[in-house]
């Protein structure tokens, strides 16, 4: 018999089950809050509300439902018409979640520098994705808003802009805020909130103001935004960059009313990373990028209290949406976004560090289908060719073609043949001692860099690998 004390609360819950419904839609919102227990929270409570749980996996969902039924509402959208907005992802997620089994066609303009997984998710919903710079700002012609409204103008579609519609924050103030203030029984001290749009710090800090005139707003901005510093300062910096993605931004959004925010806190790349996975490995909570950025604000927040206080922000969106990124070693590691020792020489260019089991690798006795299979996973060119723990060789893209010697029968190549017949063993070093120009010579014979240290393999080095160094140093 089954001992219901050791299931979690919910499994033991007598409650009755949600009953089925007849749309995704129907899911948007009721999303559940947990208490985070294993932080350091100071003398306070802290709890996460995961908007992660709505359909989309993100907190957008409900703007896009609210914004979409205004448009609707009030004739702006009229049935088989474009949809156009900018976004950082996760409100063309929304919007094409709505709009599509609606008829609606939907162009979503996105910055360069949103997951690979986001615009995947994107694409395959059926959305029409248009790929646009993140370095540049507005007033410049591909800067994403300014590009999205421009698109919204040539094909006669409907332009959201999230930024400025005040469905959006609208949906905050009648969804979100009521469901945080019945959820904690209506005793919050502090919501940690960001600002992408601005609309859940409207939407949410109004609500509040109205029924809890006692809760504050803190807001957690990426380290480059304009945000957090004007509400510290009350003066504008010059916008920096920064890799979280869907919050902090280089001006003041129309629908972020920064009059509500009583605390602002500039958190870094590197605290929001580590924050997230932190959350992952401690509370079992996938989150994204941004999501770190709140709870490391809000414990910020929390450990500066004197007094017990109920603490409440966000899980913003899944962590499932940055897995090659946010979760992923290499890239955490070539956006110098952990603390790493320095050498002064080529070990620190090393990405993927063969002793730490970060080097993809093939044995000789593998095959080329092994090898290519291994190259596409790994997002790689070239792998070296172990055998006992030591080098022998090296396999590339080209070795693989050249490999794939044709059947006499068919006149087809076989994957079936051994890499140890297709790798190259006559291979150029290099010492893990030597200076970054050592490289140079390496790279202008079109060869990867092969580093050793003594005999004992340290890894190899590309040319994306210097210009990442170059790019880190500058």
């Amino acid at each position: 018999m089954t001992d219901q004390s050791a299931l979690p609360e919910a499994a033991r819950s007598s409650t009755p089950l949600p009953r089925p419904v007849r749309s995704s839609l129907d899911l948007i919102g009721r999303t559940p809050i947990v208490e985070l227990t294993t932080f350091d929270t100071g003398p306070c409570q802290l709890f996460v509300k995961l908007e992660s749980q709505n359909p989309g996996g993100s907190i957008k969902d409900r703007i896009a439902l609210s914004m979409i039924a205004a448009a609707e509402a009030d004739g702006s959208l009229k049935p088989g018409g474009t949809i156009v907005e900018a976004t950082a992802g996760n409100t063309g997620l929304g919007l094409a979640q709505v709009a599509l089994p609606k008829g609606y066609k939907l162009i979503l303009v996105v910055p360069d520098k949103m997951s690979r997984e986001k615009v995947q998710h994107l694409r395959a919903i059926g959305a029409d994705v248009r790929t646009t710079r993140s370095d540049v700002g507005k007033g410049h012609p591909e800067y994403y808003q300014d590009m999205g409204a421009r698109i919204a103008e040539e094909v006669g579609g409907f332009f959201v802009n999230q930024f400025a519609n005040p469905a959006n924050p609208h949906a905050h103030e009648t969804t979100t805020g009521p469901e945080i203030f019945e959820q904690l029984d209506g005793d919050v001290d502090a919501i940690v909130v960001g600002v992408g749009s601005g609309g859940t710090l409207s939407g949410i800090g109004r609500y509040f103001k109205r029924v809890s005139p006692k809760t504050k707003m803190v807001l957690a901005d990426p380290k480059g935004s304009i945000l957090a510093p004007l509400v510290e300062t009350g003066e504008t910096i010059e916008p920096g960059s920064w890799a979280v993605e869907g919050i902090g931004e280089d001006f003041v959004p129309p629908n972020a009313d920064l009059s509500l925010v009583s605390r602002a806190y500039t958190i870094s790349d590197r605290e929001s990373i580590a924050a997230a996975r932190a959350l992952l490995e401690q509370e079992g909570i996938l989150a994204g990028s941004s999501s770190g950025t709140l709870l490391a604000a809000a414990l910020r927040y929390c450990r500066e209290q004197k007094e017990p206080k109920r603490v409440v922000t966000l899980v913003c969106d899944s962590g499932n949406k940055y897995l090659s990124k946010v979760f992923n070693d290499v890239w955490v590691a070539e956006q110098g976004l952990i603390e790493k020792i320095r050498h002064g020489n080529l070990r620190d260019l090393v990405a993927r560090g063969f002793a730490e089991g970060g080097t993809v690798t093939v044995s000789p006795e593998d095959t080329l289908s092994t090898a290519y299979a291994r190259m596409r996973s790994a997002d790689v060119s070239q792998l070296p060719v172990i055998e006992h723990g030591a080098l022998i060789g090296l396999i590339d893209e080209s070795d693989v073609l050249g490999g794939l010697r044709p059947d006499e029968h068919n006149g087809r190549g076989k994957f079936s043949a051994s890499v140890r017949d297709a790798m190259v063993t006559s291979l150029n070093t290099l010492q893990a001692d030597e200076p970054v120009e050592a490289l140079l010579p390496v790279f202008e014979r079109n060869e990867v860099a092969i580093v050793l240290d003594g005999d004992e393999f340290v890894g190899l080095i590309t040319r994306m690998d210097l210009i990442n160094h170059e790019r880190l140093a500058f």
